[in-house]
């Protein structure tokens, strides 16, 4: 039987593609998208250009599906949790805290996981917060779409007092508290002679949701400040 010399080489596996989804995810975090190369996250991954192409087709794919293999599963958990608790109010307005607790609750549980890289995909998420990118933020609008319309509604009908200008200010704040937070807090205690000592992220959860929601319920501005 012979056996032909130009067969196609078989195609990378699964746990290359894991590989650098991984190795780009902890780079982008450290460097950032600009400053990452395709030739650092080959090296980190032990993979060639090659591997990266016939997965992803370039570094822009690359970028999208590093925030998509998590974001979309946090997203659905979001949504999960806002249809539970929609249905067991039967269509009466939610609670303002539940609706906090939904959205900003599963992303601080996420970015409290320390083993199956959620901490290091939120702290990139916050990142990408802080440091806007216009490639990356575009693809993240469209993402986040469905979740801010769903959350943001919920919010207008739990809160009809409120103008929708302030709910959509104070949820920009939260969103803004939590990015900072998951970011890490060296770069604030260095500014501080004494700062926050205690990093760990399981006991982040409790501390910024009792924050997020004061913030929630702060009494409103001046009415010069609501238009």
């Amino acid at each position: 039987m012979l056996i032909s010399m130009t067969s196609t080489p078989p195609a990378p596996t699964n746990d290359t593609r894991d590989r650098i989804l991984d190795a780009a995810e902890r780079l982008f975090v450290e460097n950032g998208f600009d400053g990452t190369s395709m030739r650092m996250i080959t090296g980190a991954a032990n993979a060639n250009l090659a591997a990266v192409n016939y997965h992803f087709g370039g570094k822009d794919a690359l970028v999208q599906e590093v925030f998509r293999r998590r974001l979309a599963a946090l997203n659905a958990r979001r949504l999960d949790e806002l249809d539970r608790l929609e249905a067991e109010a039967a269509g009466a307005p939610l609670k303002p805290s539940r609706i906090v607790e939904a959205f900003f609750g599963t992303a601080l549980e996420l970015a409290a996981d320390t083993e199956h890289g959620g901490r290091t995909f939120m702290r990139l998420l916050a990142r990408t917060y802080n440091e806007p990118n216009a490639f990356v933020r575009q693809f993240l609008a469209e993402e986040y779409a469905e979740v801010m319309d769903r959350f943001l509604g919920a919010l207008f009908r739990a809160l009809p007092e409120v103008p929708r200008a302030e709910i959509l200010w104070r949820f920009h704040f939260m969103i803004g508290a939590m990015a900072f937070a998951i970011a890490g807090l060296g770069g604030l205690s260095e500014l501080m002679e004494v700062g926050p000592q205690d990093e760990d992220p399981a006991r982040l959860l409790p501390r910024l949701m009792s924050f997020l929601l004061g913030g929630l319920r702060a009494p409103l501005p001046d009415a010069g400040l609501q238009g």
